[in-house]
């Protein structure tokens, strides 16, 4: 195994050029894992650690570019005020360890179903910047899943940061696990409330090839809301919103839960979350 350990952003890219097959590792905290296990071993590894330029964020235009290496402990100490949903999330991952090292883009790579981080990206409607020698191109979160475990990234492209706006509503994220600390969501679910422009985002994790949206549940509950007079949603209307979100999934049965299990999971969470964003938008 070949360990390329590029110093600048510009070496990394003429690197991955060079070696398209070669697996970028950051914090290590899934590539690792995958190599200790047997489970994968790649041709060659792309350290982007010394890489400067990926370990800075910054604000423009109500949108928020996190670099490639920060941490979700960064995501939760310095963004959490503005990105309320992905910070709530990034403090259900692993140890405190491994939130020192894993990242965002990290978690967007592996691009596993049950990533923690993919409902609340799916709920704000993210982007993800891609970069390779041959340029830089946005792509929307929604296109990025491609697959189990896959991704829209060309073989020569890298993560070179995740774009995040700012939160313009309440934004909430639940996580269903066998225990409370250090463990990979049985089912996930994420949720925004947009009240400007009177629409809903949603974020299904570990209960489908892909973590995916609930587009009908989304148009449903943004009719269904009184964005004015703030009135709570009527029993009916919050039942029918989890209906939709479960519609919206396809899980599996397997070793950590089965399939049923997820979708009541689903429906609760989805209640749930829709519960605690509406009282914060009512102010209570």
């Amino acid at each position: 195994m070949d360990f390329l350990r590029p110093v600048t952003w510009a070496d990394a890219l003429a690197a991955k050029a060079e070696h398209p097959a070669a697996t970028p590792i950051q914090g290590g905290t899934d590539v690792m894992v995958e190599i200790n296990l047997d489970k994968g071993r790649p041709s060659a590894l792309l350290d982007l650690n010394p890489v400067a330029e990926l370990q800075d964020w910054d604000e423009s235009d109500g949108w928020f570019r996190i670099g490639a290496g920060v941490s979700y402990t960064r995501v939760i100490t310095e963004l959490g005020a503005w990105l309320p949903g992905l910070a709530q999330a990034s403090r259900t991952v692993g140890s405190p360890q491994i939130r020192n090292r894993g990242t965002v883009a990290g978690n967007l790579g592996a691009a596993s179903p049950a990533g923690d981080s993919h409902p609340p990206l799916l709920a704000s409607g993210a982007m993800v910047e891609a970069e390779s020698v041959r340029g830089t191109r946005l792509i929307p979160i929604g296109e990025f899943y491609t697959g189990v475990k896959r991704n829209a990234l060309a073989p020569d492209e890298l993560i070179r940061a995740v774009r995040v706006p700012r939160a313009d509503g309440p934004q909430y994220f639940s996580k269903i696990g066998t225990r409370n600390a250090m463990v990979i969501a049985v089912c996930s679910f994420g949720l925004a409330l947009h009240p400007g422009r009177r629409e809903v985002g949603t974020g299904i994790g570990s209960a489908a090839p892909t973590p995916r949206r609930a587009p009908e549940a989304e148009r449903f509950l943004a009719g269904e809301l009184d964005w004015e007079g703030r009135t709570a949603p009527s029993p009916e209307a919050v039942r029918r919103f989890g209906e939709l979100v479960v519609q919206a999934a396809s899980p599996i049965d397997d070793v950590r839960g089965t399939r049923d299990y997820r979708l009541h999971a689903l429906a609760v969470m989805a209640r749930r979350t829709l519960g605690w964003a509406w009282a914060e938008y009512k102010g209570e």
